[in-house]
């Protein structure tokens, strides 16, 4: 793909292109149009289809629709024994993450142990968590960060509850042909609006453990069990329902998911061919090709802008040729909550902080055409290499 002259150009491709943007259509607006219509806005069927669809795409028995990615973080570590903990008490993760995953522990008042991750991959790996692992070890929390499938038949054999942060992952496939999320540990997915199936707000935990779909499931709602009276709860809950509303748009987003993946391969692989010539002659890094079988789900396009950059600076440049793009993302241990709480500093995970320093969140939705990323390609070429 070669650049295009001004001229050739169609006016609105010089419009302003954002980080991100949903895919909305019609099936999405009537589908939630007859939730409202039927008054039944939560606690209905809808819930129900939607989780049933959705395990049944990953070849697990149960899933458990909550609030959000965080909210399904919290209570999948809780049904695995993270609960009630003190500081002693540790759960293996990731550096590399959104703040969520970190978060999550805390709530349950344990502590979050990182480990750093492959350069390659940017996946905690399984030798990295087993150097982490002490007698206080709760449970592992691997991250399949930008959408690429951790190790988990490694990390799985440390012998250890696990939790996978599946958020940015749906539609990603191991080696073996499993679905992330199909090896049956509670397995916790994200659908905000930059997702790769969104309900606007919402998240979901898959599992093949019927104790932890019961028990999750009372626990979105108050404690209140199935069979239980509305006023009758018999164990600490939370307010972490999803509603029929969010439900009915995921049932919607379900029937043309497929495509939407689809999509963005195609969208990464015209960015791939827009800035091959660029990785060449600036030491540009892109994201891991596929390998070894594993095969990625495109969440977000991110670049590494070559060393001794400055990736803020690029931002800013960017945003001044109309093209919004995203730090992506800043390590967990160098925020400052985390450093005042436990002392966390610059060079403890080299691989984390070389990434987080240089992550450049490119335009990235189904919908880009290849004249918008190539507009994207030529603008940071001119950043870049002037």
């Amino acid at each position: 793909m070669t650049a295009s002259s001004s001229a050739d150009r169609d006016p609105l491709e010089d419009a302003p292109i954002p980080v991100a943007r949903p895919v909305i259509g019609d099936a999405e607006e009537q589908a939630v149009l007859e939730v409202l219509r039927s008054r039944h806005l939560s606690l209905g069927p809808r819930v129900t289809t939607f989780e049933d669809r959705f395990a049944g795409r990953l070849g697990v028995p149960h899933a458990a629709a909550v609030s959000s990615g965080t909210a399904g973080l919290h209570l999948a570590l809780r049904a695995v024994g993270v609960e009630d903990c003190t500081p002693e008490d540790e759960v293996v993760t990731s550096p590399f993450s959104f703040i969520a995953t970190a978060n999550a522990v805390l709530f349950e008042g344990a502590t979050p142990v990182f480990a750093d991750v492959d350069p390659q991959t940017l996946n905690v790996t399984a030798d990295a968590m087993a150097s982490a692992i002490t007698s206080r070890t709760k449970a592992l929390l691997p991250v399949h960060i930008f959408g690429y499938p951790a190790d988990l038949p490694a990390i799985e054999r440390l012998g250890l509850p696990v939790v996978e942060d599946a958020a940015q992952a749906l539609g990603a496939v191991h080696a073996d042909s499993t679905p992330v999320g199909g090896r049956g540990n509670p397995t916790v997915f994200a659908f905000y609006a930059n997702k790769q199936l969104t309900t606007g707000e919402g998240g979901l935990v898959a599992t093949a453990d019927a104790a932890i779909k019961q028990r999750i499931d009372s626990e979105r709602n108050q404690g209140r069990a199935p069979d239980m009276q509305w006023l009758d709860h018999d164990r600490l809950g939370f307010n972490y329902r999803l509603s029929d509303l969010h439900c009915a748009l995921g049932i919607a987003q379900l029937d043309r998911l497929d495509d939407m993946i689809a999509a963005r391969s195609r969208v990464a692989e015209w960015y791939r061919e827009a800035l091959t010539d660029l990785v060449d002659r600036t030491g540009l890094e892109l994201l891991c090709p596929d390998r070894d079988g594993d095969r990625r789900s495109w969440f977000v396009y991110v670049v590494r802008v070559p060393k001794g950059v400055d990736r803020d600076e690029t931002i800013r440049a960017l945003a001044d040729r109309k093209i919004q793009t995203r730090p992506y993302l800043p390590a967990i241990h160098l925020f400052a909550f985390y450093r005042e709480k436990f002392g966390f500093r610059e060079g403890q995970f080299p691989v984390a902080e070389d990434a987080a320093a240089r992550g450049l969140s490119l335009p990235f939705f189904p919908e880009m055409t290849q004249a918008q990323v190539q507009r994207v390609a030529d603008e940071l070429a001119a950043v870049l290499a002037p």
